[in-house]
C-alpha cells in the first residue's frame, strides 16, 4: 500500500483494455485516486490539455501505436507528467526502451494478485519524485530570485559609495582652488587621487553587467581620465597611453590595483620629467599565460640611478608596496636606457 504521508492524485490510464481498467479504478480507488480513462492517444492528449493530471499509467500496447511512441509525443509537446510504464511483456527491451524515452518507472503486467500493489507502489513513487523535483525547482527558483535581488542590491551600493566618493573628490577639489600652499595643494591632489581610484572601481562595478567583478580595462580607462583631470594644470598637461586587455578582477584586486597605477602615475607626472612640460606615460596591464596578467606604467624620464630612495614624504612608496602586497606580489622597478618602468604580476585567473 502506498505511503499515508502521500496524497492520492489523479490518473490518467492510457490503455485499449477497459476491463482492466474498471479493475484498476476500483482497486486504487479504494487509496483514494482518481482514475480517468483514455483509450487511444488523441483522448490521451486532450485529457492531459485539461491539466489536473498529476500522473500517467500508460499500457505498452495500443490500438494503433506503442506506448513508446506516445512517451515521443509526450516529450515533443514538452508535457512533464510522470509516467508508469506498463507492458505484459517480460522482454527487458520493452522496459529499458520506455525509461530511454522518459518513463519514470515501469510495472509488468501480470494476471497474478500481485499487480495492483507493484502498480500503486510505482504510481505512489512517482507521484512524490515529481513533487521532490518540483520542490527543487521552486527552490532553485527561488535561489535565483535571491541571488538576482542580492545583485541589484550590491549594484545600488556601489552606485551610492561611488556619487559619495565623487562628492568628497569634489570638495577637496575645491579646497584645493582656496589654497595658496603648493606643498598643502600637492597633498590634497595626491589625495584626491586616491579617493577617486577607490570610487571608480565603485562606479565600474554598478555599470558592469556582473556585479562581482571590475572590467578592468573600463576601469582603468576611466581612472586615467580622471588622474589626468586631477593632477594636470595650465601649464603643463598629463599624457598617459593605455593598453588593457579584457581582464576581470573581484573588487578587491582592482582596487589595489587602481591604487598602484594612481601612486605611480602621480609619482611618474611629479618627478620623470623635470624642468619640461613634455613626457609620455605609458600603462598596460596584459596577460601573461592562463592565470597572471602584468601591470605595467613606464615613462621616459630621468630614470633611477642606484640607491635613490623616494622622493617627498615616501607615502606613495608605502601604498604602492602595501596594496602590492595585498594581492600577493610585488613592484619590481627596472631602470630603462631612458625612464623607468615599474612592473607586478597580478592572479587573473577568474
Amino acid at each position: 500500500m502506498i505511503d499515508p504521508k502521500i496524497m492520492p492524485g489523479k490518473i490518467l490510464y492510457v490503455d485499449d483494455d477497459p476491463a482492466l481498467v474498471r479493475l484498476v479504478q476500483k482497486a486504487l480507488g479504494r487509496s483514494g485516486f482518481e482514475i480517468v480513462h483514455a483509450d487511444n492517444v488523441a483522448t490521451g492528449l486532450e485529457i492531459l490539455g485539461q491539466g489536473d493530471i498529476d500522473v500517467i499509467v500508460l499500457d505498452h500496447y495500443l490500438q494503433t501505436t506503442t506506448g513508446t511512441e506516445f512517451l515521443k509525443i509526450l516529450r515533443e509537446n514538452g508535457i512533464t507528467v510522470p509516467v508508469v510504464y506498463v507492458t505484459g511483456s517480460s522482454e527487458a527491451k520493452i522496459a529499458v526502451d520506455a525509461l530511454k524515452a522518459g518513463a519514470a518507472d515501469y510495472v509488468i503486467k501480470t494476471v497474478g494478485e500481485e499487480f495492483m500493489p507493484l502498480l500503486e507502489s510505482a504510481v505512489a513513487q512517482a507521484i512524490a519524485t515529481a513533487e521532490l523535483r518540483r520542490d527543487r525547482e521552486r527552490a532553485d527558483m527561488e535561489i535565483l530570485r535571491g541571488k538576482e535581488r542580492a545583485e541589484v542590491l550590491l549594484a545600488e551600493v556601489n552606485h551610492r559609495v561611488g556619487n559619495s566618493l565623487a562628492l568628497v573628490a569634489a570638495l577637496i577639489r575645491l579646497q584645493i582652488s582656496s589654497i595658496d600652499n603648493e606643498e598643502v595643494k600637492h597633498a590634497l591632489t595626491e589625495a584626491q587621487a586616491r579617493i577617486t581610484a577607490i570610487g571608480g572601481m565603485h562606479r565600474s562595478l554598478y555599470s558592469s553587467d556582473d556585479v562581482r567583478q571590475v572590467e578592468m580595462d573600463k576601469y582603468l580607462a576611466s581612472l586615467t581620465s580622471e588622474l589626468r583631470s586631477s593632477l594636470e594644470h595650465a601649464d603643463r598637461k598629463l599624457v598617459i597611453s593605455l593598453d588593457v586587455q579584457d581582464i576581470r578582477l573581484s573588487s578587491d584586486q582592482a582596487v589595489s590595483v587602481g591604487m598602484v597605477v594612481t601612486e605611480l602615475v602621480t609619482n611618474a607626472y611629479k618627478y620623470a620629467y623635470p624642468g619640461t612640460n613634455d613626457g609620455e606615460i605609458r600603462i598596460s596591464f596584459l596577460r601573461s599565460g592562463d592565470d597572471k596578467a602584468v601591470l605595467a606604467v613606464e615613462d621616459d624620464g630621468v630614470g633611477l640611478k642606484q640607491g635613490d630612495q623616494p622622493k617627498g614624504t615616501g607615502l606613495g612608496t608605502r601604498i604602492v608596496k602595501a596594496m602590492a602586497a595585498s594581492l600577493g606580489t610585488k613592484i619590481d622597478y627596472t631602470a630603462r636606457d631612458k625612464g623607468t618602468r615599474a612592473e607586478m604580476a597580478v592572479n587573473a585567473a577568474g
